[in-house]
């Protein structure tokens, strides 16, 4: 039976691999803040949302929300004031440490599509009036969804608003992945050489129909991964720079979300980061240095896809031979390829570690730990549930073991 750490603080989890077990997942509670929508009614369009909200905003009921939306329904005048309203949910939202994707994510999750993009037209609009922030925000800012659906009737847009509004207005506090607003951290203007090349071999691997193949390239991007993380150091050791820690959050969504999360887990771990998973919200939030950040939000994306390809293929071929068992096989198989990932990158990146440069990579391991305490200062852990089938595991192991994991020179 394969288990998963869990620690909880204010709001994730953590996941990692090890030898007995398939992984561990350190998750964080997050406290939940609420503040008022609206001054008492007045006459006017701030009286007409003031009433809206009062009815909606703190009521559960759908009841609830047809009240408020008939209110805003029958008062066009009120348009601009509602929008007016909805920034300032998203700048408090900002306040409380959450960024454009995850307000966008946490819409689509809980309401929907439209939601989403109604959320992503907010955080448009808000933008020209936040401070200066930095390279990740504004690349989260340059990939928002566009094209939210129509208006269709004045009911229905005032209902999904309020649907929207009622969402920001209970969202928890998180842990913030900057320094500070207004001043942007430390971050490469833009995308690496290396980088790029890194994303070349998991675009290969991804769109190749042979397994060896696929495994084989993302092996080779791991120890390029390696290198310029070895590369990254070594450059900030012969020459100081005030760069610290970084953090951010990677989506990990249901079904087997305990089974992707220890997947980032050994992804981060064997490129010098840490994850903190928070089950409730469906991210982590991974913490290390810029460079590291990248490619571990790079390669899990990439192995995600091709684990779900190896499973299907494997999974299609178990029903062949009369087997139905296809949740439990899906999750031990998922488990399974996380643990044995995780052996494998280490593998690969240890590759590129001679003892001299041992010192070097311990101080930025140990500041991205003390990075990650601050931020999630307790932590708890649980069982990875539904790891059951003996043929899901066997399965999902030999797709990790068919990696073609070749050593590179040393450097010296």
């Amino acid at each position: 039976m394969t288990t998963s750490r869990t620690s909880r603080s204010s709001g994730g989890s953590r996941s990692s691999g090890d030898s007995g077990s398939s992984g561990s997942s350190r998750s964080s509670g997050a406290s939940r803040a609420s503040e008022t929508a609206g001054e008492s009614g007045g006459p006017g369009a701030s009286g007409t949302v003031d009433r809206a909200f009062r009815a909606a905003l703190y009521a559960a009921s759908d009841d609830a929300l047809d009240d408020g939306a008939s209110l805003l329904a029958a008062d066009p005048a009120a348009d601009a004031e509602l929008d007016r309203r909805g920034r300032e949910f998203v700048a408090t939202a900002w306040q409380r440490g959450w960024q454009p994707a995850d307000v966008v994510r946490i819409a689509g999750r809980e309401l929907g599509e439209a939601h989403a993009g109604l959320a992503a037209d907010l955080i448009r609009a808000q933008a020209p009036h936040d401070l200066p922030r930095g390279r990740r925000w504004n690349a989260q800012l340059g990939a928002l969804p566009t094209g939210a659906p129509p208006r269709t009737d004045r009911f229905t847009y005032a209902t999904a608003v309020l649907e929207l509004y009622r969402l920001l207005l209970r969202l928890p506090v998180l842990e913030h992945l900057e320094p500070s607003a207004g001043r942007p951290s430390a971050a490469p203007a833009g995308e690496s050489r290396v980088l790029g090349r890194i994303r070349a071999l998991l675009a290969k691997a991804e769109a190749t129909g042979f397994p060896e193949e696929a495994e084989a390239l993302s092996a080779k991007a791991q120890e390029l991964m390696a290198r310029h993380s070895v590369d990254e150091a070594l450059l900030a050791a012969r020459a100081p720079a005030p760069d610290t820690p970084g953090a951010c959050r990677i989506g990990v969504e249901p079904p087997y979300e305990q089974a992707k999360a220890v997947l980032l887990d050994a992804v981060a771990t064997a490129n010098h980061c840490r994850a903190v998973w928070n089950e409730p919200l469906g991210f982590s939030t991974v913490v290390g240095f810029e460079a590291e950040l990248d490619a571990v939000e790079l390669l899990y994306t990439s192995l995600l896809v091709q684990a779900t390809t190896a499973m299907t293929r494997a999974e299609a071929a178990q029903r062949a031979g009369g087997r139905k068992r296809t949740k439990t096989f899906r999750q031990s198989f998922l488990a399974a390829y996380a643990h044995r990932i995780g052996v494998r990158l280490a593998a690969a990146a240890g590759t590129q570690v001679t003892e001299d440069l041992l010192p070097v990579l311990a101080g930025r391991d140990l500041a991205v730990t003390d990075r990650l305490e601050r931020m999630f200062p307790e932590t708890t852990t649980t069982r990875l549930r539904g790891v059951s089938d003996a043929a899901g595991w066997t399965e999902g192991a030999q797709a990790a073991d068919r990696a073609q994991m070749k050593s590179r020179r040393r450097l010296g």
